[in-house]
């Protein structure tokens, strides 16, 4: 495993680790409000996995684009982004239209990785 490809399981792991910390409230306010069920655990699984798989794809591009020239580089990360972006966009829809899952838990995980970025800083590189 290189360097880079280890910095990015490493930081692929605290975002899954502060989407699962951040997931648990969002379930316990459902079971507080009497609404939970189990539209409410799958809309969260679908969108948090996605939420994850979205940061790990992000990572794996930066680190590929790294070593090309700027214009292959700006290339790679705005074909990694096109597509990033209608994964989530299917993602949502699914969530959505499909009963089995519950359309707050299905959007509301996607923003854990933001919260979990914006953090980072308290956390260092540890």
């Amino acid at each position: 495993m290189t360097q880079s490809n280890s910095a990015v399981i490493r930081e692929t792991k605290y975002i899954l680790f502060f989407t699962l910390a951040l997931s648990i409230p969002m379930q316990a306010i459902f079971i507080v409000l009497k609404s939970w069920d189990i539209t409410v655990l799958l809309g969260n699984l679908l969108s948090g996995g996605f939420a994850v798989l979205n940061f790990y794809l992000m990572g794996k591009a930066v680190e590929k684009a790294v070593s090309k020239d700027e214009k292959e580089a700006r290339a790679i990360i705005k074909k990694s982004q096109s597509l990033r972006q209608l994964m989530l966009f299917v993602v949502v829809g699914i969530g959505a239209l499909v009963p089995i899952f519950n359309i707050w838990t299905s959007v509301i995980p996607l923003l854990f990785p933001r919260i979990a970025i914006a953090l980072r800083p308290l956390f260092g590189n540890k």
